[in-house]
């Protein structure tokens, strides 16, 4: 049993992080339902814009917050922000045709570890350190 009494506070705020890909720029293949699934599942996660191009050919700036995976491309959809418009859109898989990393991935270079190293180093000189955002361009 662990003594509660002496437990090193600091050692504790150091967890495992999600190791993400540098994604900005680029454009995967949408040949096979497999990987057009695989990238907008990656386009889910990433932190700045995408430009998709419809079968349609619209094409247009959008941030993905949001996927439905379902049992084939024409009911699985990803719900997104478009650059140009201020209301939500829903577009089902089979629609995109090409899929493209364009915007600034927000959270890219700002690892946990990095933050933690810095808290440390404030805090041993006194200083205090919070969670400020990062202005945005």
């Amino acid at each position: 049993m662990t003594d509660v009494n002496h437990i090193d506070p600091d050692a504790l705020e150091i967890a495992p992080g999600t190791v993400h890909q540098d994604l900005q720029g680029w454009i995967p293949d949408l040949a096979t339902e497999a990987e057009i699934a695989d990238a907008l599942e990656k386009a889910f996660d990433y932190r700045g814009d995408v430009t998709l191009t419809l079968k349609s050919g619209e094409r247009f700036e959008a941030y993905i917050f949001d996927r439905r995976p379902g049992p084939s491309l024409t009911e699985s959809y990803v719900n997104l922000f478009p650059v140009s418009s201020t209301q939500k859109r829903a577009l089902a898989y089979s629609e995109i045709v090409r899929l493209e990393f364009t915007g600034k991935d927000r959270a890219a270079g700002h690892h946990w570890e990095s933050w933690v190293k810095q808290y440390k180093e404030k805090k041993a000189a006194g200083e205090k350190f919070g969670l400020h955002p990062e202005k945005l361009d």
